[in-house]
């Protein structure tokens, strides 16, 4: 194979190689093979007609085509690898020589991986996490046990208070005309939620079970309902029931309920406390990584960054976002539906982030190849087995889905990321 890269622009150029003509008269095989099948040829049965006959009456040029389909992949790969580049997309291809009896030439525009040069990413200084855990903190938390444990009791002609619960039935109308979707009956709405249109449940505090009530609002302007954003529309309002929430003592039996592991309120409080602890210090950590990576990135340089990388960076993410969404039930069509939005919406919120998380990914790339680690057979078992818990999963499916090579690139993706984070400095 001779290979030879010839760079134009910052991140693209021309890879011109030769496919062997040993390759060619394989490919040349395959396609024959191929066609043969289905040739009905007189003074021969269909699929038995021999090359020769079939090179006489069609010509062998008519093969080069599926021939080139079929060898011309690996003959790329091949190239590359010979070239050293590593490309981002797609190469355009165009041949150059396909004359009988010699290689085949082929050139490739191609747009490869953008040079990067690492400024510091060890010893980062980044800002002081904040780790410490107070007693408001866990009796802020014991609070919203309390709430959620909460039960609602019927205030019995008494007005209705912010965080108690309504029952109404109500009819919305814009212009004196009901709207679609604006009537309910018995529905439960909390005071406060603000689970309603703004001014809604304003409107609601002081009123009593068996009032009837007008409600005025104006929909906001970026209602998912063009016709009603920006409008103002009235509702009518049956106040079946007010309910208010009777919250239980905070005392051992409370502390039982709520988690059945304790016996006494103190130790639910001291369990709560550790929680928090772990919770500051898995955020703390968080933080740094995010901190130390992203001046890491700032850090390096990258000249231009294609925007083919960034392109696929945005369908990865769309990839795995409406992938959640259908592990979830909603397809693609339907999630489109619900949030009134199109696949060029959810392409562009995904643009912003991209370029940011492919050039971090760059960067990383590049001090994995700086630190060259060393990765064993027993990292790899323990990367299998670490994915297999992760996700559910036998870590025999595991090692099915994932090669050596992704596995290693990963652990040493991993790598990178701890050393940057781990020699961090905290400061003030």
């Amino acid at each position: 194979m001779s290979a030879k890269w010839e760079k134009k622009g910052t991140n693209d150029g021309i890879l011109t190689f030769e496919i062997s003509e040993e390759k060619v008269n394989e490919g040349l095989k395959v396609a024959f093979n191929r066609v043969k099948k289905n040739l009905s040829v007189p003074g021969f049965r269909k699929g038995k007609v021999p090359r020769q006959i079939f090179n006489k009456m069609y010509g062998e040029e008519t093969l080069y085509e599926d021939a080139l389909n079929a060898v011309l992949p690996a003959a790329y790969e091949a190239a590359v690898a010979e070239a050293a580049i590593d490309p981002v997309s797609q190469p355009k291809i165009d041949v150059s020589s396909m004359e009988k009896g010699q290689p085949w030439v082929i050139t490739a525009e191609v747009v490869v991986k953008p040079e990067v040069k690492l400024g510091e990413y060890k010893n980062l200084k980044v800002a002081k996490q904040d780790r410490e855990v107070t007693d408001s903190d866990v009796e802020e938390n014991l609070k919203q046990k309390q709430t959620a444990q909460a039960e609602l009791v019927v205030k019995e002609d008494e007005p209705a208070a912010e965080g108690d619960t309504v029952v109404i039935d109500f009819e919305g109308f814009k212009d004196g005309v009901a709207f679609e979707g604006g009537k309910a009956e018995n529905h439960s709405l909390e005071l406060g939620s603000n689970s309603f249109i703004p001014g809604f449940e304003d409107q609601l505090i002081g009123k009593k079970a068996g009032e009837d009530v007008e409600v005025k609002v104006t929909f906001p302007e970026d209602y998912q309902a063009e016709d009603l954003a920006g409008q103002e529309a009235v509702f009518n309002v049956k106040v079946h029931e007010v309910k208010a929430k009777e919250l239980p003592e905070l005392d051992d039996e409370f502390a039982k309920d709520v988690d059945d592991e304790v016996e006494t309120l103190d130790e639910l409080k001291e369990k709560i406390k550790q929680e928090l602890i772990e919770q500051k210090e898995t955020a703390a950590k968080n933080a740094i990584e995010e901190l130390a990576i992203e001046q890491a990135v700032n850090n390096a340089e990258i000249v231009e960054l294609p925007h083919e990388m960034v392109h696929n960076e945005v369908h990865r993410a769309m990839d795995e976002f409406l992938g959640n969404m259908q592990r979830q039930g909603i397809s693609p069509d339907m999630y489109y539906q619900l949030t009134n939005t199109t696949e060029a919406d959810l392409h562009k919120q995904f643009e912003g982030e991209a370029e940011t998380r492919t050039k971090t990914n760059l960067v990383i790339e590049e001090i994995v190849k700086a630190e060259e680690f060393d990765v064993s057979d027993e990292d790899i078992q323990k990367e299998i087995a670490d994915l297999a818990a992760q996700y559910g999963m036998e870590e025999d499916a595991v090692r099915r889905a994932l090669s050596n090579d992704m596995l290693i690139h990963d652990i040493k993706m991993k790598r990178a990321v701890d050393l940057i984070t781990s020699t961090a400095i905290e400061e003030d």
